[in-house]
């Protein structure tokens, strides 16, 4: 009998031990599928702002040159002032059909991606 109780404890014991690896299992790819899409939407974001960077100095330089062409400087920043409403205006409008549905989609997509494993394992 008391053979038996001890088969019970110790069965007791790794099911619960199972059980703990179990869930670290789950924490650690948990934690693997946020570092991948943290580190994701982190590269993304910064080839933005290289590229926002880009077309602020460009701006710049088109609203000196624009301001030249029309006799005063701040001209031609009212003029590419004038430009980005627009541009603003019409992305408000597309903004749900386009921006966030491909954000969201490309979040998705990134939680979902199977991990591209070494050649070599």
């Amino acid at each position: 009998m008391k053979d038996k109780a001890v088969l019970v404890s110790e069965l007791f014991d790794k099911a619960e031990q199972y059980g703990k690896t179990t869930i670290q299992l789950y924490r650690l790819k948990a934690i693997d599928k946020v570092t991948d899409v943290f580190a994701s939407v982190a590269s993304r974001i910064i080839i933005a702002v290289s590229i926002a960077l880009f077309f602020f100095l460009l701006t710049i330089g088109l609203s000196l040159y624009i301001g030249d062409l029309l006799g005063k400087a701040y001209y031609g920043f009212f003029v590419m002032a004038g430009f980005y409403v627009i541009v603003t205006a019409i992305l408000v409008f597309v903004r749900k059909k386009y921006i966030e549905l491909r954000f969201n989609n490309y979040v998705i997509k990134e939680i979902f991606k199977e991990k591209q494993r070494d050649a070599t394992h």
